[in-house]
């Protein structure tokens, strides 16, 4: 059974043993910070924060605030965090300092819960910094929160899972929808999915260990899918989305959703207000869209400030 004991970040066994007291006091102390600051965050929305048992990695969530029958629940993936400290250093702690995907969840009226990403606010023994870094789509990484979303489901009795994947977030949102059977729509914000390309376009060394979610595309291909990209991100290029649509047509399930004030990590409050309730048009087993007859299935209004 998933605790509701609000755990705070236990100490890095492994860092203790080679950078002495100082150092790991230091990080505990910003771990705190970060753990606090999210938990502050939940209970100004009425929310709590807690840390979901798993092996290897426990993950703090965001469960939603009211135990109510719902078909599909939402589940909001955090991105990449804080992953390197300096542009060759990798940090010691991977929590976000900006809680923006937290926010999004807690503004959000739809049924739904936020996950963090493995040794973001909270810590484990098997936490290091490759995990973050090189390995930050790995299996392990994958099956941490799999087994999160299995332990939802058992809570709230929902069937189907829509993910609202950020940044790094995104890759894993299709590679969580790849591997399992009951995620039905996918929506990622500023997206890497593809970072063999960002890495090429980045200049930055290879993602040794991490899974690609660029195998999983055709599997997924059949999801409603939309993808909102920055006009002014200079992070996550449109390449990087159009590489992942591939020769998809425009009339497809895929969508690709320009916002042009965006850049990575402002501007995504508002635009989200407004794409969050939009339908996305359903595909049948081909990729194809589905026939429509419905009112709430057809193509939504394209908000102004907006392309396509």
């Amino acid at each position: 059974m998933m605790s509701n004991r609000l755990a705070g970040p236990r100490p890095w066994a492994g860092v203790c043993r080679t950078v002495g007291a100082l150092l790991v006091s230091a990080l505990l102390c910003a771990c705190q910070s970060s753990f606090q600051t999210l938990q502050q965050l939940a209970e100004q929305h009425g929310r709590h924060l807690e840390v979901v048992p798993g092996q290897p990695f426990p993950l703090a969530m965001l469960a939603p605030p009211e135990k109510r029958a719902t078909e599909r629940l939402r589940v909001y993936l955090e991105g990449d965090g804080h992953a390197w400290a300096t542009a060759t250093q990798p940090s010691l702690d991977p929590s976000p300092r900006n809680l923006l995907v937290a926010r999004l969840a807690l503004e959000d009226p739809t049924p739904n819960a936020y996950l963090a990403r493995p040794c973001q606010f909270v810590t484990a023994a098997g936490c290091s910094s490759a995990l973050w870094t090189d390995r930050r789509f790995s299996q392990e990484v994958v099956s941490s929160l799999s087994q999160a979303l299995d332990r939802l489901k058992q809570r709230f009795g929902n069937r189907e899972f829509e993910l609202v994947g950020y940044s790094g977030g995104a890759a894993l949102a299709v590679l969580l929808a790849g591997q399992r059977d009951d995620v039905t729509q996918i929506q990622t914000i500023a997206g890497n999915l593809d970072p063999g390309l960002w890495v090429q376009l980045k200049g930055l060394s290879p993602l040794n260990g991490s899974l690609d979610p660029m195998a999983y595309r055709d599997r997924v291909k059949s999801l409603p899918q939309r993808h909102l990209l920055g006009g002014r991100d200079q992070v996550i290029a449109g390449e990087i989305a159009a590489s992942f649509r591939g020769n998809l047509r425009s009339s497809d399930c895929n969508q690709r959703v320009i916002i042009p004030g965006a850049t990575h990590e402002s501007g995504w409050e508002a635009a989200w207000r407004v794409w969050r309730s939009q339908p996305i048009d359903r595909c049948n087993q081909h990729g194809n869209r589905a026939a429509s007859p419905r009112a709430e299935d057809r193509d939504p209004p394209r908000p102004a400030g907006s392309r396509v």
